[in-house]
């Protein structure tokens, strides 16, 4: 039987988050790729959540499963609409039960408003009377929120700001971080000194990846729309996501901040690159060198 992928810096299990070849296929024939290859552990979709005790069976570890996805939306804990709000809180806490029967409990969330055009201010008290409102069930159930920091639909939670201010307002360590350096990269902050200040709160990791491309940042400049060039695909004007390794990130410096910080997670790969992404075979070969350049970090 293969061993467990391990990073080198930390002994963290590398596993990966559903891509959408490997989202097609039945827990038995994923796990009967993913586990000869060390992949031991996979992030889930919400719409898994019945099906979680077949991708265990298969012999996964759930790294972490979407609160939201299927049954409601992303958006809906920080709506301008009160009763989506309430749909969204008991669907997530119906959610956070069911998974944490059956030994699921880290929940992967995204801080996204329904309404890009409201104050900023507005949605993050919305936010934070929704997410107030699982407190109670977080901390009967042993669940906890891991919330990444994609910045896109007005979002809160991706940068240290937003990050210090919703921690510090839920004051519960049932609320933390999924750490994905990608989108610290892009938006220009420090994924280092981030994780100086937030490594203690981070309950699961992304491995992906950010190149920069120094040409367009120089015709272009990072806050500013091309005239000529078009976006990168998975990505802006002068970046896009990569496999870990293909882009800026220092994992192994990462890493070592995580180990200090007493991170005993996992780190999932997120396949969003151009080279790899698309087909099934594509997928493969990404994740296998995205698993690769891990453990060697």
């Amino acid at each position: 039987m293969t061993s467990p992928a391990t990073t080198r810096t930390g002994s963290f299990p590398i596993g990966c988050r559903l891509a959408s070849e490997l989202a097609k296929k039945s827990p038995r024939d994923a796990a009967a790729w993913a586990l000869p290859q060390g992949l031991s552990v996979i992030d889930l979709y919400a719409a898994h959540t019945p099906q979680l005790a077949e991708w265990q069976a298969a012999g996964f570890t759930v790294g972490t499963l979407d609160l939201f996805g299927a049954g409601a939306n992303w958006t809906d804990m920080l709506s301008a609409d009160a009763g989506k709000r309430r749909h969204a809180v008991a669907h997530a806490a119906q959610l956070i039960r069911a998974a944490t029967a059956v030994g699921v409990n880290k929940f992967f969330t995204l801080m996204l408003a329904e309404d890009v055009k409201l104050k900023r201010r507005e949605t993050f008290n919305y936010m934070v009377e929704s997410y107030g409102q699982l407190t109670d069930v977080l901390k009967e159930t042993g669940g906890r929120i891991a919330i990444e920091g994609w910045p896109g639909c007005n979002a809160h939670c991706c940068n240290p700001e937003s990050y210090r201010a919703f921690l510090q307002a839920m004051n519960s360590d049932s609320f933390g971080i999924n750490f994905d350096p990608s989108h610290l990269i892009r938006m220009g902050i420090d994924p280092v000194r981030f994780l100086e200040e937030f490594g203690h709160r981070v309950v699961h990791m992304h491995g992906k990846d950010t190149w920069l491309d120094a040409g367009r940042i120089y015709d272009i400049g990072r806050e500013q729309d091309a005239v000529f060039a078009e976006g990168l695909p998975w990505g802006g004007w002068f970046w896009r996501y990569t496999i870990p390794g293909h882009g800026v990130a220092p994992w192994t410096k990462l890493f070592e901040i995580l180990a200090r910080k007493g991170y005993k997670g996992t780190v999932c790969i997120e396949l969003e690159d151009l080279n790899f992404n698309g087909t099934d075979a594509g997928e493969q070969r990404g994740f296998c060198a995205g698993r690769d350049f891990l453990q060697t970090a």
